[in-house]
């Protein structure tokens, strides 16, 4: 975890930023000690929305088939994404 003080960010956002794009993490910024914002670089924000978006969609799919949704099996799925693939 790394964390920082508000006035690094202030005194030399040059670093902080750069920090931000190397290590791919957020940085925590604090502000009289107490913690105050996180910092990340906008990579690292899309990847980590990208994962957040996926796994929702994956626990939506584990929801309706918790729920009785039609299951496949993967030769199944194959075959209907191969009659899809040919239908284009």
């Amino acid at each position: 975890m790394i964390i920082k003080a508000s006035a690094a960010l202030r005194n030399d956002y040059a670093a902080i930023s750069n920090l931000a794009k190397e290590t791919k993490e957020p940085i925590y910024i604090t502000k009289n000690g107490e913690g105050d914002l996180v910092l990340m670089s906008i990579d690292a924000f899309e990847k980590r929305e990208q994962l957040l978006m996926l796994r929702a969609k994956v626990m939506q799919g584990e929801q309706e088939r918790i729920d009785g949704a039609e299951t496949l099996s993967v030769s199944q799925a194959r075959k209907r994404l191969r009659e899809r693939l040919n239908d284009i």
